[in-house]
């Protein structure tokens, strides 16, 4: 039997390989640090090789979620650097969102379907240098054709699963408002496609009953938090309830932040009161 055909046959719950799961780890994704980030050291400024060790000594965390458009460069050379400073400082470099944008892996045009496929697979092979445990293709911001989406999520899924890494989903784009739609395109896809939850892409509407649909399938949580107040509240939405729901289906982390800042100094004052605000959630939860 052909592996893709295989694949179909198994059971939802199986992946295509065995990935280590993360669980009580807290890191933070390198989206958060977009308007910080310099390729050389500057004033006020900080550079993605110096994230990990600034991760382990100021916030006591080792998990970092990176993002494309936070690398230097895709070349050999600078990912092999970039995951020895990780390993360097204890780190693990766990998922990779593919966000080159103007892609798109559902088009009924065959060219511009394979264009995505190609770019998605040289960033894969990319993202094996770096040593991540899955990769995260850039859901588009209209609804998509779901048979088309799915056969590319598989072709991508046998290409990763090779490489040793998994393919999640995530909440962006077009399934903002729909609370169904991440386990719709997992059950469409197959075994191999996990959820990455994120608590903050959601319309209002959709969040709770999303992440409620979202996180029975999730290996990862993209913990995103708005504003946050003097004293540390958090008005956006209610944080609590979100970490709950994700504790009540099972889901035990990572627990990725994504908060964002002008001040790269107050940034990091509050990705501790939000570090502090989980670790003790996840203390006073049950096991």
């Amino acid at each position: 039997m052909k592996r893709r055909r295989f694949l179909q046959a198994l059971p939802l719950t199986l992946t295509v390989a065995p990935i280590p799961a993360l669980p009580r780890e807290l890191g933070n994704t390198t989206g958060s640090f977009m308007r910080h980030l310099s390729e050389t050291a500057r004033p006020g400024k900080l550079r993605l090789l110096d994230l990990p060790r600034i991760m382990r000594d100021e916030l006591g965390m080792h998990v970092i979620d990176l993002m494309t458009a936070s690398l230097v460069s895709l070349e050999p050379k600078y990912l092999e650097q970039l995951r020895q400073v990780a390993t360097d400082a204890g780190c693990v470099l766990t998922n990779l969102k593919m966000n080159q944008k103007g892609l798109d892996m559902a088009n009924a045009d065959e060219t511009v379907r394979r264009q995505a496929i190609d770019t998605y697979r040289k960033t894969i092979d990319a993202a094996a240098l770096l040593g991540v445990r899955w990769v995260r293709p850039l859901p588009g911001p209209n609804l998509p054709d779901l048979k088309l989406l799915a056969q590319s999520y598989r072709e991508l899924i046998d290409y990763a699963g090779g490489k040793g890494i998994g393919l999640l989903i995530e909440n962006f784009g077009w399934m903002q408002n729909d609370a169904d739609a991440i386990p719709r395109v997992i059950q469409a896809v197959g075994p191999g496609l996990k959820a990455q939850p994120d608590t903050g892409n959601w319309s209002d509407a959709a969040r709770y009953d999303g992440l409620a649909k979202a996180f029975p399938f999730a290996v990862s949580c993209d913990f995103k938090a708005r504003e946050l107040t003097a004293d540390g509240n958090h008005a956006a939405y209610d944080l609590k309830r979100c970490f709950d729901i994700g504790w009540q289906a099972g889901f035990r982390g990572p627990w990725c932040f994504e908060h964002f800042h002008d001040d790269l100094a107050q940034l990091f004052r509050e990705m501790g009161v939000l570090r502090d605000m989980l670790r003790r959630w996840i203390k006073d939860s049950p096991p």
